[in-house]
């Protein structure tokens, strides 16, 4: 009998008990993507919209929890004016054209970061998202849109500073419960996968606190090329970790 060699290997599927409850994504390399195929970085970040609307679909539908987007960053003013115009538009663009489903989908928005420096229009249709989507019960889509973690980081600290001040707490108060509700993730889960594309290795003020325990993956695919077969991968990845929490839990001995 001759074996066949070429048989292919059943492929390894994600165990839906061992999902992570709230996965972060850094969604970097639009730009290259475009570059490469001669294209202006705005077609990458267009592209990158309907990658964003393929995670959204497949994470809701494999039972994530909370799923949280790196869209703008305090930093990313300085980018070329058109591109940053774009930048501004393409949410309310999406929100406009994906509210009913993401509605019809259980799916609750959330959005992150220094909302009232936006543009007015952007603002309205934010607050109309967060409106139309408040009382359900399915996962949570946060957008990070002008969010920098260390001035999150500052800002909770002064707020506390001023509770203090005003002698609305004492200083013995302040526990990591406390600062954590002071922070623009209130009532979200510590994220336990960040999921970083397009090569880069480093986190770039995207959730500082909130990352602390989290299991970090760094593909080198464009985030236009990130699709559902790349996301489970990065997913059964996490399930083969040993998550220990600074502790010694299944360390072999």
């Amino acid at each position: 009998m001759i074996l066949n060699r070429f048989k292919k290997k059943k492929e390894i599927e994600v165990e839906k008990d061992k999902l992570p409850q709230h996965i972060a994504f850094i969604m970097d390399g639009n730009g290259r993507w475009a570059r490469r195929r001669g294209l202006p970085r705005t077609a990458g970040h267009h592209e990158g919209g309907k990658t964003l609307l393929e995670m959204i679909k497949v994470c809701n539908e494999l039972g994530v929890k909370a799923i949280t987007v790196y869209a703008f960053s305090t930093e990313n003013w300085s980018r070329p004016k058109d591109e940053v115009n774009y930048l501004m538009d393409l949410p309310s663009q999406y929100i406009n054209k994906y509210l009913p489903k993401i509605k019809e989908a259980n799916i609750k928005m959330n959005f992150i970061g220094f909302i009232d420096q936006l543009p007015d229009k952007m603002k309205y249709d934010i607050e109309v998202a967060i409106e139309q989507t408040k009382h359900n019960t399915g996962m949570v889509f946060t957008i990070a849109i002008n969010y920098g973690s260390q001035d999150e980081l500052i800002h909770a600290t002064k707020q506390i500073a001023q509770e203090v001040k005003d002698e609305k707490m004492s200083i013995e108060d302040i526990t990591k419960d406390y600062f954590s509700s002071k922070l623009m993730t209130k009532g979200l889960p510590d994220v336990d996968l960040l999921i970083r594309t397009s090569g880069e290795i480093r986190i770039s003020n995207f959730l500082l606190w909130q990352i602390s325990y989290s299991e970090l993956y760094f593909t080198n695919k464009y985030w236009p090329d990130f699709n559902e077969k790349e996301l489970k991968k990065a997913i059964i990845d996490y399930q083969s970790r040993n998550r220990r929490f600074g502790g010694l839990k299944g360390e072999i001995k």
